[in-house]
């Protein structure tokens, strides 16, 4: 695994973020922006992603902006991922525009899952249309935050287990990951996620079982809800909502460990755990002038973050539902993992 400039300045920001969090002093910043209630008027240059440049100027300055980007919330725990100033193309002030939807409080977001008749088993329907995806507030591959769009899908409740790929493996005499004792089992993990397992065994195992990979659109918007919401549960940090590196994990947890954490469509651990291969390249977002000579289709994007505390590649700032990872494919980590999706028929 290499490392690069964007990881490097990750790890410099966490480290920053860890002395002033233990010291009980959480870094100023800009708060998450306050989210409005729908205006079709704020469809303006601010909101297409090819003008995110000039954006970060009108949202501030042009009074059709300022309608929708006006107060900074200042109510419950500040997250520890708007406490540092953003990078790159973010722009100085940091503020998120998700005034195009109409956000969900907290107390009903949680376990708000979107039900289908003829959802596969153990999975939750996502219906199609819009959602926001991405973020001005951090780093410039998850910008810029833009209105995208998926058609219906099914997508895996939880991540899969030990139990379900050894399933696979028996059925395909496939070579298990090398941390099983003796090609067995893990004893008392079965019910944990699956790990060491590259991009190419998950889509292996997602076409064993019927399904696919989900796309980064898929699985943001699983993730986020059409509200656009900055963790699956909401848009206010909690530390004990997640299987997450802050609270000093030591390894993965069984999956479903953390209801209070479920997703808008029900999803558990989309938030820590392990992160979770998606079959999407990593390459810009629409709209994004950045540059990266990471980006290409050698890799492979995962999203999600993980227990992990992997600070020299910057993973340990990885709870937000926009974050994004990258390998190439055949990476296999103690801290990767995935579940699957499905295309719903018309």
């Amino acid at each position: 695994m290499r490392v690069n400039s964007r990881y490097v300045l990750k790890s410099i920001y966490f480290h920053v973020f860890l002395l002033a969090w233990g010291l009980g002093k959480p870094l100023t910043a800009k708060a998450f922006e306050k989210m409005g209630p729908l205006r079709q008027e704020c469809r303006t240059t601010c909101h297409q992603a090819e003008h995110i440049l000039k954006a970060k100027k009108d949202k501030l300055t042009q009074p059709e902006c300022k309608v929708c980007h006006a107060g900074l919330s200042t109510k419950g725990t500040a997250s520890p991922f708007s406490t540092y100033r953003p990078v790159g193309l973010i722009g100085e002030n940091g503020l998120l525009l998700k005034s195009l939807i109409q956000a969900v409080p907290d107390s009903q977001a949680k376990g708000k899952a979107k039900k289908d008749g003829k959802a596969p088993a153990s999975m939750a329907y996502v219906p199609p249309g819009e959602f926001i995806m991405g973020s001005n507030e951090r780093w410039d591959d998850e910008a810029p935050e833009h209105v995208s769009s998926t058609g219906a899908f099914y997508i895996d409740l939880k991540e899969v287990t030990n139990s379900d790929y050894k399933r696979f493996v028996d059925a395909t005499q496939r070579t298990p990951p090398f941390h099983w004792p003796d090609g067995n089992l893990p004893k008392g993990k079965e019910n944990h996620p699956v790990v060491y397992v590259s991009w190419f065994d998950a889509n292996e195992y997602c076409g064993w079982a019927g399904k696919r990979l989900p796309t980064e659109q898929e699985w943001e918007k699983a993730a986020r809800g059409e509200e656009g919401l900055i963790y699956p549960w909401g848009n206010e940090w909690s530390l004990n909502k997640s299987n997450n590196p802050y609270k000093h994990s030591t390894g993965t947890e069984p999956v479903g460990s953390y209801p209070e954490g479920r997703s808008p469509y029900g999803l558990y651990d989309l938030s820590g755990n392990v992160w979770e291969w998606v079959d999407s390249y990593y390459l810009p977002h629409p709209g994004n002038p950045v540059t990266r000579a990471e980006y290409g289709e050698d890799k492979r994007v995962l999203k999600g973050g993980s227990w992990f505390d992997c600070l020299s590649y910057g993973c340990g700032l990885s709870a937000p539902t926009f974050n994004r990872s990258f390998f190439t494919p055949e990476v296999k980590n103690n801290s990767f993992g995935f579940r699957c999706a499905k295309t719903k028929e018309p």
